[in-house]
């Protein structure tokens, strides 16, 4: 590496140490995209204003303290556009969504709570038709939802209908999921196909003039973090399921909260040939594109094979691959080997190419 290569590194880690601040004067989509526009809302507005422990690692799910145990407790708003897509539809997400992010906080889910935007005009039988969609994927993630709300706005203020899930789960004891415990030398796995369920999504909507068929991956991730969680044991140190912003964000947050380097191998990232062609249609890297039912993880190189192959023998995980993994260099950063024998730099998503796709 060049004395100018080292500078350049050394001022872009610098600039990721220091803390966002939010100076946007008015609200765009980007600051709902999970990119950076989004991080620059939540840590420099919303993390100031509330900032206390239980919210501070900014996970999936907040672990608070109950007893000799810890709860986890997340919520999340669904706001997906059409309502109904290939392999799935609101009702679904707004289950398995929350039920996810309870999972890959390693924590085992008691019940969810529902809340219901409704707009005024909205055929009652769409509305049957969420509920039971909700119910069936509730059951198949064996949770319940035992509390809710329901508000009704006026025509032409809800775009039909949105849902907001909140989920409280008993956090597993044994595992100690953090940036934290993320070493170098650890192994980054990835459970299936990425960019499905943003494809999907474009396809239904009729953005992108192609005839194939692309569905949503939307599923509950409990199975295939069973399966990580006997595998690896307490080898497993980290676990998100990548939606707003994709892989590519979710490891920039990683680096950067770890402090080491991720290097990918871009060879090995699973992409369905239909979805890389829509992404090269939109100008878009399948990295940054969400996904609803897949999974990354960080183990122990000595458990990686091992955790590798639990997640092929279950549903859902039989496309899963060793993506990447951790190094001490280039510090707080993600870059890619590319097939071409190249190195890319990944960074953190700019703007927002898929609005409304959860």
């Amino acid at each position: 590496m060049t004395e100018r290569e080292q500078r350049v590194l050394d001022t872009l880690e610098e600039n990721r140490r220091r803390p966002p601040k939010f100076t946007a004067p008015r609200i765009d989509m980007s600051h709902g995209a999970g990119g950076k526009a989004t991080h620059k809302l939540i840590e420099g507005l919303l993390l100031p204003a509330f900032e206390n422990p239980a919210l501070a690692p900014l996970a999936d799910a907040a672990l608070i303290p109950f007893g000799e145990a810890h709860l986890a407790l997340t919520t999340d708003s669904f706001v997906v556009r059409p309502l109904v897509f290939p392999g799935g539809s609101i009702g679904e997400l707004a289950v398995n969504g929350t039920v996810n992010d309870l999972a890959v906080s390693g924590a085992t889910p008691l019940g969810l709570s529902a809340a219901l935007i409704i707009e005024e005009g909205l055929e009652t039988e769409v509305l049957v038709r969420e509920i039971a969609a909700m119910a069936r994927s509730a059951e198949e993630a064996g949770v319940s939802v035992v509390t809710g709300d329901t508000k009704v706005v006026e025509r032409g203020k809800g775009d039909g209908l949105y849902v907001v899930t909140t989920g409280v789960g008993i956090a597993d004891p044994d595992l100690n999921l953090s940036s934290a415990s993320v070493r170098p030398g650890d192994r980054i796995i990835c459970s299936g196909t990425l960019g499905d369920h943003g494809a999907a999504i474009l396809i239904a909507r009729g953005d992108l003039e192609l005839e194939a068929e692309v569905f949503s991956d939307t599923r509950a991730l409990t199975p295939l973090v069973g399966a990580l969680k006997d595998a690896a044991g307490s080898a497993l140190r980290f676990m998100r399921d990548p939606t707003r912003g994709g892989v590519g964000t979710v490891l920039n947050e990683l680096a950067r909260d770890s402090g080491c380097g991720v290097v990918l191998w871009e060879e090995r990232i699973p992409v369905r040939d239909v979805v890389n062609g829509a992404c090269e249609i939109l100008g878009i890297d399948p990295l940054y594109v969400a996904n609803e039912g897949k999974l990354l993880a960080v183990v122990a190189p000595e458990s990686a094979d091992a955790a590798l192959e639990s997640l092929r023998a279950v549903e859902g995980g039989e496309d899963a691959q060793i993506i990447g993994e951790v190094r001490e260099e280039p510090a707080r950063m993600v870059v890619m080997h590319t097939r071409f024998g190249g190195t890319r730099m990944i960074d953190m998503l700019v703007g927002d190419p898929l609005p409304r796709i959860c």
